[in-house]
């Protein structure tokens, strides 16, 4: 029959068009795969496909099919610039070590998008011989290939690089650029990196108004797991209040003891965020935590109180149930409120009936409908 269909070809033609269909997608990808040499060039030309669902599949197939190397190297020098990225991406996946002269030659290309996916391709290869051929792209004049260069280098964590990479980090022109040497690091988890993650960290360039660009920098210094406890607790002293924020907030995800104390100290800070980043931070040591966030919500400061009170609430602790009801009761009012939503966070009867006798207070209006609202969330 395959003559009728116009041969090998023709038969990977019909098995192609039936990769949209998630019913004969595995079956028509074995048999692609199966038809080997054959079914390349309907497969590199299925590469063209607007239908960026169902790219991924085509590279996939291309990347087990070993014969396919020759055919997806004359792509990638001579094809449109699109397919020729798009064949890179599947020497990312194969990491074919056959592949690395052509992709050393498409670094040197006139298209962004080849040089930054080819630089990506070699760094998943992973051939440490090919790091001085990808350095000089930390320069290019283009930020994705800036910031594709600063991943691939990543990968072959060598320490060598650190420090160009750096540069990117601390002096990049494109916050973009900056995030992906920040991942790139982090993804290391070499603690030769840290310095430089931690002096990143005190640039405010990473603070304002750039949430997203701040939570990748945050990342990649825990990624450094337990050598990077040490300077982050020395950063809960730094002058900039945000510094000492986003440390306390990085500590509070690691749960190291050793900063439990000094993340205590800090629910007293006299920038606001700071404190209740501590709070917070204190809160994700759960039991441990209790007896200090308790302490604090008896402090003469209301905000600090607040902290305190908010954070206890999202601790599972017997110990914590009093201390919030005895809150109910705080000279302040924003504090009372904090301590009733507190404890309709918490799995305790005791929690519960001190809900009810609040909501069923008609005396203190305000504070009825708030706990018969909180009520309502926890049936």
């Amino acid at each position: 029959m395959n003559w009728l269909t116009g041969g090998a070809q023709g038969e990977a033609k019909r098995l192609i068009s039936q990769l949209s269909d998630s019913t004969k997608r595995d079956s028509a990808a074995k048999e692609l795969i199966k038809l080997g040499a054959d079914s390349v060039p309907s497969l590199i030309e299925a590469l063209q496909t607007q239908d960026l669902g169902l790219l991924p599949f085509y590279q996939q197939i291309l990347a087990r099919i070993s014969s396919a190397t020759p055919a997806l190297t004359k792509t990638l020098a001579t094809a449109h610039p699109i397919i020729r990225a798009r064949a890179a991406d599947v020497f990312s996946i194969s990491k074919d070590r056959n592949a690395i002269p052509a992709l050393l030659d498409a670094l040197k290309g006139e298209y962004f998008t080849v040089r930054s996916r080819a630089a990506l391709a070699l760094g998943n290869i992973g051939d440490a011989k090919v790091i001085p051929n990808l350095m000089p792209l930390l320069k290019d004049r283009d930020g994705e290939v800036r910031a594709a260069t600063c991943i691939a280098l990543g990968k072959f964590r060598d320490p060598y690089t650190f420090d160009e990479i750096a540069n990117i980090l601390l002096d990049d022109i494109k916050i973009e650029v900056r995030q992906s040497a920040a991942l790139a690091l982090g993804d290391t988890k070499h603690p030769a990196a840290i310095p430089f993650l931690m002096e990143a960290l005190r640039d405010s360039i990473w603070w304002f108004e750039r949430e997203q660009a701040a939570a990748d920098l945050l990342s990649a210094i825990e990624k450094m797991g337990p050598a990077v406890v040490d300077p982050l607790i020395h950063a809960l002293a730094d002058k900039e209040g945000t510094v000492r924020k986003y440390a306390a907030t990085v500590l509070g995800n690691m749960r190291d003891p050793r900063a439990l104390e000094e993340l205590a100290m800090l629910q007293y800070d006299l920038h606001h965020e700071v404190g209740k980043a501590a709070a917070d931070a204190l809160a994700k040591f759960g039991p441990q935590a209790v007896d200090v966030l308790i302490e604090s919500s008896h402090h003469p400061e209301a905000g600090i109180r607040e902290n305190a009170v908010l954070a206890l609430g999202t601790i599972q602790d017997v110990r914590v149930t009093p201390a919030l009801i005895e809150s109910l009761h705080d000279p302040d009012r924003d504090v009372q409120k904090y301590a009733l939503q507190a404890l309709g966070q918490l799995h305790d009867q005791r929690a519960l009936t001190a809900l009810q006798e609040v909501a069923a207070n008609r005396i203190d209006r305000e504070m009825s409908v708030l706990a018969k609202k909180i009520l309502e969330k926890t049936k």
